[in-house]
C-alpha cells in the first residue's frame, strides 16, 4: 500500500513559512532601509565635503602626520563631523555683530546680480522655512471636501488668510478663511495650497504626525489601529 498523502499539512507548513517570511520582512526591511539610507547620506556628505578641505588640513593627511604614514581613517562620517563643526562655527559668527554686518554686505552684493539674486533669495526662503526655529508649523490636521463635494481629503491647517488675500476674500463675502496644505499620496512633500472657509473644515483630533503617516501609507497605517480595527464597516449593499 502506498503511504497516504497529507496535502493539508503540507499547505499549512507552507502557509506558516510564508507568514514567517512576511513577518521577517516587516521587521528587517525598515531597519535595513534606514541603515542603508543613513549610510548613503553620510557617504554623500563625505564625498561632497572632504574634497573642499584644503590639502594640508584633510583628515587623512593630519592623521598620517600625527600617528605615522601607515595610519588611516577607516571610519565613515568624517565629512559629516567636519560639516557639523563648520556649520556651528558659521552660525555662531552669523549671530554676532561682525557676522551680521558681513552677511548684510554680502546679500547687498548678491542683490545686484540679476540671476544669482533670484536663485539665492529662493533658496534662502526655503531654508528659512524648513529650518526655522520659531513655532510656525502646521497647527492641526483636518478634513476638507476635495476635489469636489462629498469627497474628503486630509489636509493640514497652516494659517489664516492675511493681507491682500484676506481683504479680497472678505470683499467676496468669505469670512474666517484659513489656508490648508493638501498633501499628495504617498509623497507628502508635494501638494496643493487651498484657502477654505473655516466653517467647511472638519478638524481632526489625531496628531499631525499621525495624519502624515496615514497619508504616506495610503490609508493602510491608521493611528490607534487597535481601536479603529474594532469599528465595523457598513456594507452598502446590506439592508
Amino acid at each position: 500500500m502506498s503511504e497516504p498523502h497529507h496535502p493539508t499539512k503540507r499547505r499549512s507548513l507552507l502557509a506558516g513559512l510564508r507568514a514567517s517570511f512576511l513577518t521577517g520582512l516587516v521587521v528587517v526591511l525598515p531597519i535595513g532601509l534606514t541603515i542603508y539610507l543613513i549610510w548613503t547620506v553620510v557617504g554623500w556628505i563625505d564625498g561632497w565635503i572632504l574634497p573642499l578641505i584644503p590639502g594640508p588640513w584633510k583628515p587623512d593627511v593630519l592623521v598620517r602626520q600625527w600617528f605615522g604614514p601607515e595610519a588611516t581613517i577607516p571610519v565613515r562620517g568624517v565629512g559629516v563631523a567636519v560639516f557639523l563643526v563648520f556649520t556651528v562655527f558659521i552660525g555662531w559668527l552669523g549671530k554676532g555683530f561682525i557676522g551680521r554686518k558681513f552677511l548684510t554686505w554680502a546679500e547687498g552684493l548678491v542683490d545686484r546680480m540679476p540671476v544669482v539674486r533670484s536663485l539665492y533669495n529662493g533658496l534662502k526662503q526655503i531654508a528659512e522655512t524648513v529650518f526655522s526655529q520659531n513655532e510656525s508649523s502646521f497647527e492641526r490636521a483636518c478634513l476638507v471636501q476635495y476635489p469636489k463635494e462629498h469627497i474628503w481629503a486630509i489636509g493640514f491647517v497652516s494659517t489664516r488668510a492675511k493681507g491682500e488675500l484676506q481683504a479680497k476674500l472678505n470683499h467676496e463675502g468669505y469670512l474666517d478663511v484659513i489656508s490648508i496644505f493638501l498633501p499628495t499620496t504617498p509623497n507628502p512633500t508635494s501638494g496643493f495650497l487651498l484657502y477654505v472657509p473655516e466653517k467647511d473644515v472638519v478638524y481632526l483630533d489625531m496628531k499631525v504626525e499621525d495624519a502624515a503617516k496615514l497619508i504616506i501609507s495610503a490609508g493602510l497605517v491608521y493611528p490607534n489601529g487597535k481601536e479603529a480595527a474594532g469599528v465595523p464597516v457598513r456594507n452598502p449593499s446590506a439592508k
